[in-house]
């Protein structure tokens, strides 16, 4: 009896230590080589994404707080390039200080 139970202890272990040994090492592929035509195909989808991707059109800057401002309010400037930052620059003055005018008295 105790060879039976010795022998089934045995074969339940066995089990899986012999699944273990099906997977697959680090770097193995188990995938056959792909077929020339399937190379192709691979290719021209790339190339279909890659000018998919040309067609998408550049972003403009949002501005999501656009409708909250008032009408009076500037909205920012663009940047300037390099090249008219240092043309604007001479000819921008600086805004003068708003000053109060009337009584402060209550």
């Amino acid at each position: 009896m105790r060879v039976l139970r010795a022998a089934a202890m045995i074969a339940l272990l066995a089990g899986p230590v012999y699944a273990q040994e099906k997977i697959p090492k680090y770097g193995e592929t188990d995938t056959p080589d792909k077929t020339p035509q399937q190379i192709e195909a691979d290719k021209a989808a790339e190339r279909a994404y890659k000018n998919s991707l040309g067609n998408i059109p550049d972003q403009t800057a949002s501005d999501p707080w656009g409708t909250m401002r008032g009408g009076d309010t500037p909205k920012p400037a663009a940047k300037a390039t390099a090249k008219s930052a240092g043309k604007s620059a001479a000819k921008v003055t600086p805004a003068k200080p708003q000053t109060k005018t009337g009584s402060t008295a209550n």
